[in-house]
């Protein structure tokens, strides 16, 4: 079977049919679901475009960066952090973790393999996968289920600011920062204050940079912990008794009585309680590390969003001029989906799953998602879970039937 019209491309490109899914992605979502694939006895097959797993981890984060979590809410399916590691894993640790686990369950993704397309056929009633290799030629992979695990930060927000053209200084995304210490002595605009750009901006102050932080619009700033446990393991506590709304009014009294008011220092808190903003638009509230206590210093200054750039400046909303040396884009991250994937019924056009937890994870003729749950790691393990659950009992009834019979004696 030929995937080229013509017999000239045929030595670039040839078909593979896969005796079971394929993967596309190998971050922590693709591997959960090979991991548990592989307890199921199911082949697959994991196509990534760079040269390593965890890609992002490894290649688009800065050096501080730890899990925002306790490791017992991080751990994917089957396998627990190793003891040694510490209750919030750095990014060195967690990369060691994934290797780890892939080394153990034996998960050997193609790297290199940049999926091009991928489309249902109705006539065969097959998902044909179309992938081009960095060192040249394509493969067109031929499967019955098609699990798409490129999550939800695949690709770098960049906006399009007036005048960023002529600003004349450095200009980057968050995903190519690595260290403030590039930075000593510099002044460092940072556009965003999620948990990239406030933990950016705590970075630059411990360099002895002097970063200046952009805050649009309201923001959830919570504390790390509450009372010695997190908060994340302190919410997840009291949801099991009480009601979202009661939650987030008792999360918030807590981080009051830690952090303070935080509108004091140019925060201000939406109308909409964290967990509730978290569950119905996906905004993540910030967890604080120590950014607070330099903003309350003034070692961090906040100011309201940008009118345009001039050549060193940034003229802002409210008709302030900040002189900068460089700007820092914490912008955020979107899926890549609708530009591979050629299905729109369960997909929808920002790359989200149509329907919302706990229904995003399987779609119709064997199209899966993972990772997509906006609950972190802890989301892309119970969505890896029902994915292997789910295909391992459709390939054993499957393989039943293709089981050669005995002749009776």
């Amino acid at each position: 079977m030929f995937c080229a019209s013509d017999q000239e491309s045929f030595t670039n490109c040839r078909c593979v049919w896969v005796n079971g899914p394929i993967i596309v992605g190998a971050g922590p979502s693709g591997l959960a679901v090979a991991a548990c694939l592989k307890d199921h006895g199911v082949p697959f097959i994991v196509l990534e475009k760079a040269n390593c797993i965890a890609s992002l981890w490894q290649n688009r984060t800065y050096n501080r960066l730890k899990l925002h979590l306790p490791k017992k809410f991080c751990e994917l399916p089957k396998l627990p952090f190793p003891e040694k590691f510490p209750k919030y894993p750095s990014k060195n640790q967690f990369i060691e973790y994934l290797e780890l686990y892939g080394k153990h369950f034996e998960i050997s993704p193609r790297f290199n393999e940049w999926v091009q397309w991928a489309k249902y056929d109705e006539i065969c009633g097959l998902w044909r996968v179309k992938s081009e290799r960095s060192g040249g030629g394509e493969v067109e992979y031929i499967c019955r289920w098609l699990v798409v695990a490129t999550g939800e930060n695949a690709e770098s927000v960049v906006p399009e600011i007036e005048g960023i053209g002529e600003f004349g200084g450095q200009v980057i995304h968050v995903c190519d920062y690595k260290s403030g210490e590039d930075y000593r002595g510099k002044k460092v605009l940072v556009v965003g204050c999620g948990n990239s750009g406030m933990e950016v901006c705590l970075d630059l102050c411990n360099h002895h940079a002097i970063p200046s932080m952009v805050v649009r619009s309201s923001i959830h700033v919570l504390p790390r912990e509450i009372f010695g446990k997190s908060t994340f393991e302190t919410a997840a506590f009291l949801m099991k008794w009480l009601p979202l709304w009661l939650v987030d009014k008792l999360l918030l009294v807590f981080s009051w009585w830690v952090l303070g008011n935080t509108k004091n220092y140019g925060l201000k808190r939406p109308p909409i309680g964290p967990l509730e903003l978290k569950n119905n638009h996906g905004k993540t509230p910030v967890l604080d590390t120590g950014a607070l206590e330099k903003i309350r210093a003034g070692e961090i200054k906040v100011v309201r969003g940008i009118k345009r750039f001039l050549p060193g400046i940034v003229e802002l909303v409210d008709g302030d001029n900040l002189e900068v040396d460089s700007v820092i884009l914490a912008t955020g991250y979107h899926s890549n989906v609708p530009s591979w994937l050629q299905e729109s019924d369960f997909f929808s056009r920002n790359g989200f799953p149509k329907h919302p937890f706990p229904n995003n994870w399987k779609g119709k003729k064997g199209l899966y998602a993972v990772g997509f749950s906006r609950r972190g790691l802890s989301g892309a393990s119970l969505d890896a879970t029902r994915i292997a659950e789910d295909i391992g009992r459709l390939w054993k009834e499957e393989t039943k039937h293709t089981k050669p019979s005995l002749p009776a004696t």
